[in-house]
């Protein structure tokens, strides 16, 4: 199995991070506006308004520390936490398909779950120190 040089993993790293920070920015928008799909989810899960708002604030957050790359690690691992929320929320609650979707919410979450997974990988020398 090839090995990565450093720079490789750095740039699929920055890749990763910035594809990840924008999906988590595009969807504040509906959550921060109370679009009706993002009402309806949240609904559905018996946590609107709060969980909407609180979950939003958090992927703020998440993409902020993605795009930074000293604290990209720590962003990865929450971003992680996220997604496995989001996927088990599907998978247990909400169905793949929401409101005629085709399943690019689900996808979106799953997409975003396997780059945080790699970015931890990328980024595990670069963890804080325990």
């Amino acid at each position: 199995m090839p090995v990565l040089t450093q720079t490789v993993k750095n740039r699929l790293s920055t890749i990763l991070s910035v594809f990840s920070a924008l999906v988590f920015l595009q969807t504040l928008f509906f959550k921060f506006t109370g679009q009706d799909e993002s009402v309806h989810i949240f609904s559905t899960l018996g946590i609107e308004p709060w969980g909407r708002i609180g979950t939003g604030s958090v992927e703020f957050f998440v993409a902020a520390l993605l795009l930074f790359p000293p604290s990209r690690f720590v962003g990865a691992l929450v971003g992680f936490g996220l997604m496995i929320g989001a996927v088990l929320s599907h998978l247990l609650f909400l169905g793949i398909v929401i409101d005629d979707d085709g399943g690019l919410l689900f996808a979106m979450a799953v997409s975003v779950l396997i780059s945080c997974i790699i970015i931890l990988n990328l980024e595990w020398d670069h963890r804080p120190p325990t």
